[in-house]
C-alpha cells in the first residue's frame, strides 16, 4: 500500500449516528461523527488503557471509550476523563492518532500517512461527474490484495473469456493498443480498441489516438478509485478499498443521467446493481486465484502488448511508493 495518499475507505451512509469501528489499509480504525456532521477518524485504541473505541458511544460529538468513559472530540485530543471530574487535568498525550478526512459524492477518504502536509489539498474525484447524475452501489468483499482488483478493472484483454456471456460478447479477442494517456501525475485514461481477430496484427499504442470526447474509455485515480465511461449518461464507478493484505471491498456504483426523475431514477439504478455485482464476480473467482497476492513490478509475471494499462499503473504505484517511503 502506498503512503502520504488519500483513500476511500468508507461511503458516507456508513458512518451515521454512533461510532463504527472497521479494518481499513491493514489497521484498525474508528470512524464517528463531530457535532458539526464531520466525520473523524483514528486509529481504534484507546491511548488509556488500550480498548478498542468502535464499541463505544458518540456523546455531544466526542467519541467516548466504552471501559473508562473518556471522550476524544474529532481533532484526537481528549475531552473529558469522568475520573478526573469536569475541573480535572487532562494529560497532553491523552489523544488518539487521527487521519485527516474528507467526504464528498457519498465517500468518505483518509490520508493515510504520518504527517500530512499543511496546504494538504481535497482528493480529486471525476470531473465529468455532476450532480445531474443518479447513482446506487453495493459493496462486495474479495479475498485478495487490491492492487489485483485494480489491475482487474485495467485489463482490457480478459472480457472475451471471463465475460463471454455477459459483457464479453462478440468475439472480440484481439486488442490494438491499447493507448494509455496520463491526465497528471496520479491519473490516467484508458482507451480500448478490441476487435475480432481478422488475420491483421495488433496496432501499437503509437498508432492509435484518443476516441474523441464523450466515447467510452476508461479512467482510474490514484491510488484506488475508477471509472467505466460508457458515454455522456451512463458510468460505473469502483472504489477499491483496501482491508489488508489479503482482503478488498470492491464499492461498486451505477450512475446515470438518462431518467433524472427522484423515484424512477433511483429505481433504474438499483436494477441495475445485481446485473453489475454478477459481473463483478465473474472475474472475482479468478482474480483471487493470482499468485502472488499484491501486485509489483518484478514478481515473475510474463505480461503481453495488452496488458499496458497494468503495466503503466505498476510503474507508477512502485515510484509513488518509493517517494513515500523517502518522505
Amino acid at each position: 500500500m502506498i503512503r502520504n495518499q488519500w483513500y476511500v475507505v468508507l461511503e458516507s451512509d456508513e458512518v451515521r449516528k454512533g461510532a463504527v469501528g472497521v479494518t481499513r489499509l491493514g489497521e484498525k480504525m474508528v470512524f464517528w461523527r463531530g457535532e458539526n456532521g464531520k466525520v473523524g477518524a483514528a486509529i481504534d485504541r484507546c491511548p488509556h488503557r488500550g480498548a478498542e473505541l468502535g464499541d463505544g458511544k458518540v456523546h455531544a460529538g466526542h467519541l467516548q471509550c466504552p471501559f473508562h468513559g473518556f471522550e476524544f472530540d474529532p481533532s484526537g485530543k481528549c475531552a473529558v476523563i469522568p475520573a478526573n471530574g469536569r475541573q480535572g487535568v487532562i494529560p497532553s498525550a491523552m489523544r488518539l492518532t487521527v487521519y485527516p478526512t474528507h467526504e464528498a459524492n457519498g465517500f468518505i477518504w483518509i490520508w493515510w500517512g504520518s504527517q500530512p502536509p499543511e496546504d494538504l489539498a481535497a482528493p480529486p474525484f471525476f470531473d465529468d461527474i455532476d450532480g445531474s447524475f443518479v447513482w446506487a452501489s453495493a459493496r462486495d468483499l474479495w479475498d485478495v490484495h487490491y492492487s489485483r482488483v485494480i489491475e482487474n478493472q485495467l485489463d482490457v484483454i480478459h472480457l472475451p473469456f471471463i465475460h463471454r456471456r455477459t459483457i464479453g460478447r462478440g468475439n472480440r479477442t484481439l486488442v490494438d493498443g491499447p493507448l494509455v494517456e496520463w491526465k497528471g501525475d496520479s491519473i490516467f485514461f484508458t482507451y480500448v480498441y478490441n476487435r475480432v481477430d481478422d488475420g491483421r496484427p495488433p496496432r501499437a499504442a503509437k498508432e492509435l489516438s484518443p476516441r474523441p470526447e464523450g466515447y467510452q474509455h476508461l479512467q482510474f485515480i490514484f491510488p484506488n478509485l475508477w471509472q467505466n465511461y460508457i458515454n455522456r449518461r451512463v458510468r460505473i464507478v469502483a472504489a477499491f478499498v483496501p482491508v489488508d493484505q489479503d482482503h478488498t471491498f470492491l464499492y461498486l456504483r451505477f450512475y446515470q443521467a438518462f431518467n433524472r426523475l427522484p423515484f424512477l431514477g433511483r429505481i433504474i439504478t438499483k436494477l441495475a446493481m445485481p446485473m453489475n455485482i454478477f459481473i463483478a464476480r465473474e472475474d472475482r473467482r479468478v482474480v483471487v486465484t493470482q499468485k502472488p497476492g499484491p501486485s509489483g513490478l518484478k514478481i515473475g509475471e510474463v505480461l503481453v502488448q495488452g496488458d499496458l494499462p497494468i503495466i503503466e499503473y505498476r510503474r507508477r504505484r512502485a515510484a509513488m511508493q518509493a517517494e513515500a517511503r523517502e518522505s
